[in-house]
């Protein structure tokens, strides 16, 4: 069971109208005293409930850290108390500190949160969610479970059974789907980019034929006429190779609203510009080289006569 609830450390500020101010919001998720250990979220200080940490026990909690930073600076917030209620501003014990963890979405932020004792806490106790951890395939120990879910009671339905993987990719569903139409268009504007590169350097090559005879029945050889091709057109390609990636890093502030749906990718990806920029300075050297080596093989007296 999970919410998110208004908490007061002691000693809150009270209002203008005499109330107390809350000192924040939290996360709160009420478990079992083995939910840590079946979500393997490491515990660094403290320690977990204990079956006998029930209802007739001091009220404990386990926080993660993201709330200790935020509330406890530079401070041990083991032993540390707060309440849920500004008259018992002092209620809950700290007991616990675990490493932050995400829960319902990879790109939220981790926020402050709380874990309670569903035995200290059952009047909030609804609708819960099982997590089940197995040492195989988790489809496989389904029916188990629903058959051990019957033998407890058979009226108590089960439903929304999934992976911690199938979870988290329904949550980046939009995200990949975005991602493939983007990846096609990417690749097919790739594709353009290189026919038209190619095709523009092919033609400027073969349209030196010309020039290419009378350099070599002036005593060059085909190596130095290759070499010539070959620096003039990579330098043009990469000249307009650095000013493309120049324009799209600029371009990209205005792609800023898109980063929610980015997930483990920056807009301005090294990697990303890096692959563009090989490929098609790789499609630039085909394309200098493929005609000016054949141009270098043209007899120079074909070649003074080619128009």
């Amino acid at each position: 069971m999970s919410s998110n609830r208004f908490f007061f450390l002691p000693g809150a500020r009270q209002g203008g109208d005499g109330r107390f101010i809350a000192s924040g919001d939290v996360y709160t998720q009420v478990v079992r005293e083995n939910f840590l250990t079946a979500m393997q979220i490491p515990l660094l200080a403290g320690r977990q409930w204990t079956a006998h940490d029930d209802s007739r026990a001091p009220k404990m909690a386990v926080i993660n850290q993201t709330f200790a930073r935020r509330y406890f600076p530079n401070e041990n917030p083991i032993g540390k108390r707060f309440g849920f209620d500004s008259r018992k501003q002092d209620e809950i014990e700290i007991i616990g500190l675990t490493k932050d963890a995400k829960y319902t979405s990879q790109r939220e932020e981790v926020p402050a949160t709380v874990y309670l004792s569903w035995l200290q806490d059952l009047h909030s106790v609804g609708q819960v969610t099982y997590e089940v951890r197995t040492t195989g395939d988790p489809n496989t120990v389904v029916n188990g479970i629903r058959q051990a879910v019957r033998e407890v009671d058979p009226k108590l339905p089960l439903k929304d059974i999934k992976t911690q993987i199938e979870q988290a990719d329904e949550t980046l569903m939009m995200e990949r789907l975005f991602a493939k139409l983007l990846s096609l268009f990417g690749l097919l504007a790739q594709q353009l980019a290189s026919i038209g590169l190619y095709g523009v350097l092919a033609w400027s090559v073969s349209q030196r034929t010309h020039e290419i005879g009378i350099r070599m029945a002036l005593g060059a050889n085909r190596s130095r006429v290759l070499q010539m091709i070959l620096r003039q057109g990579m330098t043009l390609a990469l000249i307009g190779i650095a000013l493309g990636l120049a324009g799209a890093y600029v371009l990209t502030k205005y792609l800023e609203s898109l980063t929610t749906m980015l997930y483990g990718v920056q807009p301005r990806d090294p990697l990303t510009y890096g692959v563009a920029a090989g490929l098609l300075s790789l499609v630039a050297v085909f394309a200098c080289f493929v005609p000016a080596r054949r141009a270098a093989k043209v007899d120079p007296l074909v070649a003074l006569r080619y128009e």
